[in-house]
């Protein structure tokens, strides 16, 4: 990224985004406090909504949701309205700064082709699930207590046992987790807002009949070069998601794409550790660890560009340096399209080369222009340190849009330390440690996955 995109990235705002960002806020603010306690002032924002909709073909049914949640006739079909119409606000934004990217970087995107939507499986425990959603909406945040976030069990439980549903069961049990975590939540000073929000909308329309559309699957054979790893964790769950350009065999145009793998956790299993959970894809982990190519053979890949990832159909290949892939092919490659449920700014993660910048703690600076560095999402499972990332000259990085700004996430840096040339990757320890000191730490701390793994089994055979 040069100082001439950046100055595009930061040339001036989209017109309409703040405006609907501002709508967008105040239907959170009639869920904070719920749709059954609406009052003169949130029944208006939820009116503003509608307005803004009101030509599309969103219109007219969120024009009679607003009335009727006005006037105190709640209906499932009415809050599904209204999320309906915060998502395409959303999704809006997100499509206007995604675009302004795309200008700045010179990247071509494809377009979203629509296709036909999934059978809906196992309507009852969809039906459950908005039956739960629907009562969260009309007490709101501050009126949930422990008997609401626990009449979600049941309905969860069967959820998780549906294969079709993970992606909703996951959400909803994640959602009443924080909520559970936060009671009671009446006294709580400031509350997550946008985020719980984001949570409930998207659950709203993940539960209806038909509401992902099947995205188009193509088996790919070819090479994938890594360009870095993003690791997402919290208490319960681990993420690697592996962002590469892949070369297509046959000689088609390089397209831009992510290979996912996740794991359940325990909150006690932290730093490097998480990796032995992710024990089950040694080829992608060898790939990481040893800053390798992969050789493909009919892998599934979606229209989003998200490879489906089985490590039965890839093998390691050759040494390939992630900032010669950057350097080389990372602005011609295509970008994918984006499902229309996830349009959402938050959502935008687009990787991207900085180099010659000038570091000023947690801002960096390129021919006078300015981006801020997300040092918060450095992963402990890596050798990415603050420190290491403010030596740093050249970085591989994720462009996101967060809290009203655009901020790079650094996955992979060159620095100099103590006149040394340095590289680190998030993905470096994948097979483990290289570090002296954090080897010698974890020896003495014990392999908490191996012991936890033993306990299970002790518990198993009794």
């Amino acid at each position: 990224m040069l100082g001439v995109q950046l100055a595009q990235l930061h040339d001036g705002d989209r017109p309409g985004v703040a405006e609907a960002l501002d709508l967008v806020a105040g239907f959170d603010d009639a869920l904070v406090h719920g749709f059954a306690r609406l009052g003169e002032e949130r029944a208006a924002a939820l009116t503003a909504l509608a307005g803004a909709v009101a030509a599309s073909p969103l219109g007219p049914a969120v024009s009679e949701a607003a009335d009727k949640v006005a006037a105190g006739s709640i209906g499932e079909e009415h809050l599904t309205a209204l999320a309906g119409a915060r998502t395409a606000l959303l999704g809006a934004v997100h499509d206007a700064l995604l675009d302004r990217l795309d200008t700045a970087l010179g990247r071509t995107r494809a377009a979203w082709e629509e296709s036909a939507s999934t059978a809906a499986p196992a309507d009852n425990l969809l039906s459950g699930s908005r039956s739960w959603l629907h009562e969260l909406g009309i007490t709101g945040w501050r009126g949930v207590d422990h008997d609401l976030v626990s009449s979600s069990g049941q309905t969860l439980e069967a959820l998780l046992a549906e294969p079709r549903l993970r992606r909703l069961a996951v959400l909803l049990d994640g959602l009443a987790a924080e909520l559970r975590a936060s009671c009671p939540i009446a006294t709580m000073a400031r509350l997550p807002v946008r985020r719980w929000a984001d949570l409930w909308t998207r659950a709203v329309l993940l539960s209806q009949p038909g509401a992902r559309p099947a995205a188009s699957v193509e088996p790919v054979t070819g090479r994938l070069l890594v360009l870095g790893a993003d690791v997402h964790e919290h208490g319960t769950a681990v993420q690697v998601q592996v962002h590469g350009v892949l070369e297509p065999a046959g000689g088609a145009p390089t397209r831009l794409v992510r290979a996912s793998v996740a794991a359940a956790k325990v909150d006690t299993i932290v730093g490097p550790a998480v990796w032995r959970l992710l024990a089950g894809h040694p080829v992608l982990l060898t790939a990481l660890a040893e800053r390798r190519s992969l050789d493909l053979a009919d892998m599934p890949l979606s229209s989003s560009g998200d490879l489906a990832w089985q490590d039965d159909k890839a093998t390691v290949g050759a040494p390939a340096d992630p900032f010669a892939t950057a350097r080389l092919q990372l602005a011609n490659a295509n970008a994918p399209a984006v499902p229309p449920l996830e349009r959402h700014p938050i959502r935008i993660s687009e990787p991207v080369l900085l180099e010659d910048y000038e570091t000023d703690g947690d801002r960096w600076t390129l021919d006078g222009h300015s981006i801020r560095v997300d040092l918060d999402r450095l992963p402990a499972s890596g050798p990415l340190t603050p420190e290491l990332v403010a030596a740093s000259s050249a970085c591989i990085g994720l462009v996101r849009w967060d809290a009203g700004g655009w901020r790079v996430q650094p996955l992979a840096v060159q620095a100099t330390v103590k006149r040394k040339p340095v590289e680190a990757h998030t993905g470096d320890w994948a097979q483990g440690p290289t570090d002296p000191k954090v080897v010698k730490a974890e020896a003495k701390a014990g392999d908490a996955v191996a012991v936890l793994r033993e306990r299970a089994g002790r518990l198993l055979r009794e």
